[in-house]
Protein backbone atom coordinates (compact mmCIF):
# COMPACT_ATOMS: atom_id res chain seq x y z
CA UNK A 1 0.00 0.00 0.00
CA UNK A 2 1.78 3.73 -0.94
CA UNK A 3 1.42 5.39 2.34
CA UNK A 4 1.39 8.29 0.41
CA UNK A 5 -2.19 8.53 -1.07
CA UNK A 6 -3.37 7.13 2.75
CA UNK A 7 -6.70 9.16 3.76
CA UNK A 8 -4.29 10.00 7.18
CA UNK A 9 -1.88 11.43 4.83
CA UNK A 10 -4.10 13.21 2.97
CA UNK A 11 -6.09 15.12 5.69
CA UNK A 12 -2.62 16.20 7.27
CA UNK A 13 -1.21 17.41 3.46
CA UNK A 14 -4.98 19.36 3.27
CA UNK A 15 -4.32 20.70 6.93
CA UNK A 16 -0.65 21.50 6.25
CA UNK A 17 -1.56 23.07 2.69
CA UNK A 18 -0.70 27.00 3.85
CA UNK A 19 2.59 28.15 4.76
CA UNK A 20 3.74 27.96 8.14
CA UNK A 21 2.85 30.80 11.09
CA UNK A 22 5.85 32.78 11.44
CA UNK A 23 6.81 33.13 14.90
CA UNK A 24 10.09 35.72 15.09
CA UNK A 25 12.08 35.06 17.87
CA UNK A 26 12.93 38.48 18.54
CA UNK A 27 9.92 40.71 17.96
CA UNK A 28 8.76 42.46 20.62
CA UNK A 29 5.53 42.89 18.78
CA UNK A 30 3.00 42.37 21.75
CA UNK A 31 1.00 39.84 19.42
CA UNK A 32 4.63 38.11 18.63
CA UNK A 33 5.54 38.14 22.45
CA UNK A 34 1.99 36.60 23.64
CA UNK A 35 2.38 33.90 20.88
CA UNK A 36 5.66 32.83 22.32
CA UNK A 37 4.55 32.49 25.60
CA UNK A 38 2.31 30.73 24.92
CA UNK A 39 3.74 28.58 22.61
CA UNK A 40 7.11 27.71 24.31
CA UNK A 41 6.28 28.77 27.87
CA UNK A 42 2.75 27.89 29.31
CA UNK A 43 2.52 24.73 27.24
CA UNK A 44 5.49 23.19 27.84
CA UNK A 45 5.17 23.99 31.44
CA UNK A 46 2.29 21.21 31.63
CA UNK A 47 5.59 19.06 31.47
CA UNK A 48 6.91 19.83 34.59
CA UNK A 49 4.03 19.55 36.93
CA UNK A 50 2.17 16.14 35.45
CA UNK A 51 5.67 14.12 35.78
CA UNK A 52 6.33 16.04 39.81
CA UNK A 53 2.69 14.82 40.31
CA UNK A 54 3.22 11.61 38.56
CA UNK A 55 6.50 11.17 40.75
CA UNK A 56 4.50 12.19 44.28
CA UNK A 57 1.79 9.21 43.26
CA UNK A 58 4.55 7.07 43.30
CA UNK A 59 6.46 7.95 46.16
CA UNK A 60 2.82 7.27 48.27
CA UNK A 61 2.29 3.43 46.14
CA UNK A 62 -0.68 4.28 44.83
CA UNK A 63 -1.21 1.40 43.26
CA UNK A 64 -1.84 -0.21 47.02
CA UNK A 65 -4.27 2.44 48.06
CA UNK A 66 -6.41 4.66 45.28
CA UNK A 67 -5.05 2.19 42.48
CA UNK A 68 -6.95 1.83 39.17
CA UNK A 69 -9.64 4.54 40.22
CA UNK A 70 -7.42 7.57 40.84
CA UNK A 71 -5.30 6.13 37.42
CA UNK A 72 -8.27 6.22 35.76
CA UNK A 73 -9.42 9.84 36.73
CA UNK A 74 -5.87 11.34 35.60
CA UNK A 75 -5.96 9.66 32.13
CA UNK A 76 -9.61 11.45 32.00
CA UNK A 77 -8.21 14.59 33.13
CA UNK A 78 -5.10 14.45 30.54
CA UNK A 79 -8.18 13.99 28.10
CA UNK A 80 -10.18 16.57 28.84
CA UNK A 81 -6.60 19.16 28.03
CA UNK A 82 -4.81 17.24 25.39
CA UNK A 83 -8.35 17.68 23.38
CA UNK A 84 -8.90 21.53 23.53
CA UNK A 85 -4.95 21.60 23.58
CA UNK A 86 -4.79 19.57 20.23
CA UNK A 87 -7.50 21.59 18.37
CA UNK A 88 -5.88 24.86 19.21
CA UNK A 89 -2.61 23.73 17.87
CA UNK A 90 -4.09 22.64 14.61
CA UNK A 91 -7.51 23.83 13.73
CA UNK A 92 -8.47 27.33 13.15
CA UNK A 93 -9.60 29.28 16.68
CA UNK A 94 -13.33 30.19 15.79
CA UNK A 95 -16.38 29.96 18.39
CA UNK A 96 -16.45 26.53 18.09
CA UNK A 97 -12.91 25.78 19.03
CA UNK A 98 -13.14 28.61 21.71
CA UNK A 99 -16.39 27.29 23.52
CA UNK A 100 -14.43 23.85 23.64
CA UNK A 101 -11.77 24.75 25.48
CA UNK A 102 -13.42 26.87 27.93
CA UNK A 103 -16.13 23.82 28.57
CA UNK A 104 -13.20 22.13 29.11
CA UNK A 105 -11.59 23.88 31.39
CA UNK A 106 -14.60 23.76 33.33
CA UNK A 107 -14.78 20.28 33.42
CA UNK A 108 -11.26 19.51 34.28
CA UNK A 109 -11.67 21.83 37.17
CA UNK A 110 -14.39 19.10 38.42
CA UNK A 111 -12.39 16.26 37.61
CA UNK A 112 -9.42 17.41 39.62
CA UNK A 113 -11.69 18.22 42.46
CA UNK A 114 -13.26 14.47 42.13
CA UNK A 115 -9.41 13.16 41.97
CA UNK A 116 -8.37 15.61 45.23
CA UNK A 117 -11.83 14.18 47.22
CA UNK A 118 -10.57 10.31 46.13
CA UNK A 119 -7.24 10.83 46.78
CA UNK A 120 -7.24 12.03 50.31
CA UNK A 121 -9.53 9.94 51.18
CA UNK A 122 -7.22 6.89 50.26
CA UNK A 123 -3.86 7.60 50.45
CA UNK A 124 -1.40 10.46 51.72
CA UNK A 125 -1.58 13.54 49.78
CA UNK A 126 1.09 16.00 50.93
CA UNK A 127 1.48 19.69 50.98
CA UNK A 128 3.77 19.76 48.05
CA UNK A 129 1.19 17.60 46.00
CA UNK A 130 -1.60 20.08 46.58
CA UNK A 131 0.89 22.85 45.06
CA UNK A 132 1.72 20.72 42.25
CA UNK A 133 -2.11 20.47 41.69
CA UNK A 134 -2.87 23.66 41.85
CA UNK A 135 -0.56 24.46 38.71
CA UNK A 136 -1.87 21.43 37.10
CA UNK A 137 -5.26 23.27 37.36
CA UNK A 138 -4.67 26.59 36.47
CA UNK A 139 -2.39 25.97 33.25
CA UNK A 140 -5.41 25.36 31.42
CA UNK A 141 -7.08 28.77 31.99
CA UNK A 142 -3.97 30.47 31.39
CA UNK A 143 -3.79 28.86 27.71
CA UNK A 144 -7.33 29.59 27.45
CA UNK A 145 -6.80 33.44 28.00
CA UNK A 146 -3.71 33.72 26.29
CA UNK A 147 -5.53 32.27 23.19
CA UNK A 148 -8.36 34.99 24.16
CA UNK A 149 -5.95 37.67 23.80
CA UNK A 150 -4.68 36.60 20.08
CA UNK A 151 -8.41 36.23 19.06
CA UNK A 152 -10.07 38.77 20.28
CA UNK A 153 -12.07 38.77 17.11
CA UNK A 154 -13.39 35.30 17.80
CA UNK A 155 -14.29 36.17 21.35
CA UNK A 156 -16.47 38.75 20.29
CA UNK A 157 -17.85 36.37 17.86
CA UNK A 158 -18.64 33.91 20.81
CA UNK A 159 -20.00 36.39 22.54
CA UNK A 160 -22.36 36.71 19.91
CA UNK A 161 -23.39 33.18 19.45
CA UNK A 162 -20.96 32.84 16.19
CA UNK A 163 -22.90 34.19 13.60
CA UNK A 164 -21.56 32.61 10.71
CA UNK A 165 -21.77 29.24 9.40
CA UNK A 166 -18.15 28.60 9.81
CA UNK A 167 -17.53 30.07 13.23
CA UNK A 168 -19.10 26.05 14.28
CA UNK A 169 -16.92 24.36 11.97
CA UNK A 170 -13.38 22.39 12.70
CA UNK A 171 -10.99 24.19 10.22
CA UNK A 172 -7.56 23.85 9.59
CA UNK A 173 -5.33 26.82 10.43
CA UNK A 174 -5.20 29.38 7.89
CA UNK A 175 -1.47 29.17 8.82
CA UNK A 176 -0.70 26.20 10.63
CA UNK A 177 2.00 26.60 13.37
CA UNK A 178 5.82 25.00 12.05
CA UNK A 179 5.77 21.35 11.76
CA UNK A 180 9.04 21.30 14.22
CA UNK A 181 7.66 22.33 17.10
CA UNK A 182 4.31 20.31 16.77
CA UNK A 183 6.79 17.63 16.38
CA UNK A 184 8.69 17.83 19.25
CA UNK A 185 5.90 18.70 21.59
CA UNK A 186 4.34 15.41 20.58
CA UNK A 187 7.58 14.24 21.76
CA UNK A 188 7.29 15.93 24.70
CA UNK A 189 4.01 14.64 25.52
CA UNK A 190 4.95 11.16 25.15
CA UNK A 191 7.76 11.38 26.96
CA UNK A 192 6.29 12.81 30.36
CA UNK A 193 2.59 12.08 30.13
CA UNK A 194 1.47 9.36 28.41
CA UNK A 195 4.86 7.01 29.19
CA UNK A 196 4.86 8.02 32.98
CA UNK A 197 0.83 7.64 33.14
CA UNK A 198 0.89 4.93 31.25
CA UNK A 199 3.40 3.01 34.00
CA UNK A 200 0.95 4.33 36.64
CA UNK A 201 -1.69 2.82 35.58
CA UNK A 202 -0.27 -0.47 34.16
CA UNK A 203 1.32 -0.93 37.91
CA UNK A 204 -2.14 -0.74 39.26
CA UNK A 205 -3.74 -2.60 37.42
CA UNK A 206 -1.13 -5.23 38.26
CA UNK A 207 -1.44 -4.65 41.94
CA UNK A 208 -5.37 -5.07 41.75
CA UNK A 209 -4.89 -8.39 39.61
CA UNK A 210 -2.25 -9.29 42.51
CA UNK A 211 -4.54 -8.40 45.34
CA UNK A 212 -7.63 -10.09 43.60
CA UNK A 213 -5.98 -13.09 43.04
CA UNK A 214 -5.04 -13.11 47.15
CA UNK A 215 -8.07 -12.65 48.20
CA UNK A 216 -9.35 -15.77 45.93
CA UNK A 217 -6.35 -18.09 47.28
Amino acid sequence: MDLRHSPVVRAWRRWRRPPDLPVPPHSLDVEDVNRRFLMYGVVPLWFVPAVADWIMHRRTRIEHTSGVRESALHALMMTEAGIPVAMGLLAKINPLVLSAMGGAAVVHGATALWDVSLATGEREVRPVEQHIHSFLEVLPLAALAFTCCLHADQVRATLRGGPYRDDWKLLPKERPLPARYLGGLAVAIGACIALPYGEEMRRCVRAARVERAARNM
